[in-house]
């Protein structure tokens, strides 16, 4: 099988109204078709939260080894991607205990890919220096900037603006209200522009 038809495998399998029933079961091919689904999208939030890429690919494992070891107690009340960042957000906890607080975000550049549209993201990009020199130096200062982040704001940031995920999702995951979740994210995309206009007020 090519890796196109097993990605679409995966797709459809995730998608599945049996699904549930299935990682209930622990069925191989179901909990396969989530890893393989969502296994991506679990080390890109968890380099966004702010950990190296081996400490994302660790909390990844030990992510997808809970989904495993707690697979007879999906009910299916909830997606399933949303059931996986429900443990990661809980084993990011656990891993912020044990890091050290010169943390940085190395890949971050995904993560701004897009300035924000209308839907909920900034009604003005950062002021600054031009898209040519924004490109270069957006990693770094960046990554500075969401540093100073509250873990709660950031992690909200990710899963909303680099993974998709719905505010319904992000806010049973984080465990949240709407309104608490939309502060969240107002508050941590104004840091960034202050920031970031900051940064760039000598450039």
């Amino acid at each position: 099988m090519s890796d196109a038809d097993a990605t679409e495998n995966a797709a459809r399998l995730v998608d599945s109204p049996d699904l549930a029933e299935r990682i209930r079961r622990q069925d191989r091919e179901a909990i396969g078709a989530v890893v393989d689904a969502y296994l991506g999208q679990v080390i890109r939030a968890a380099r966004g939260a702010g950990l190296t890429r081996q400490q994302a690919e660790e909390v990844a494992q030990e992510t997808f080894t809970t989904f495993i070891e707690s697979a007879a107690r999906f009910e299916g009340r909830s997606h399933v991607r949303t059931w996986i960042f429900g443990i990661l957000y809980r084993k990011l906890q656990e891993a912020r205990r044990g890091l050290a607080k010169d943390r940085r975000m190395d890949d971050i550049d995904d993560v701004f890919e897009s300035r924000f549209s209308a839907t909920g993201s900034w009604s003005r990009p950062p002021t600054g220096p031009g898209d040519a020199l924004f490109a270069r130096e957006a990693r770094r200062e960046i990554g500075d900037c969401l540093e100073a982040a509250p873990d709660n704001q950031r992690l909200a940031f990710v899963l909303r603006e680099v993974e998709g995920l719905t505010t319904a999702e992000i806010c049973k995951i984080l465990d949240v209200s709407t309104t608490i979740l939309g502060v969240m994210l107002h508050r941590v995309r104004n840091r960034l522009r202050d920031c970031l206009e900051t940064k760039w007020e000598g450039t």
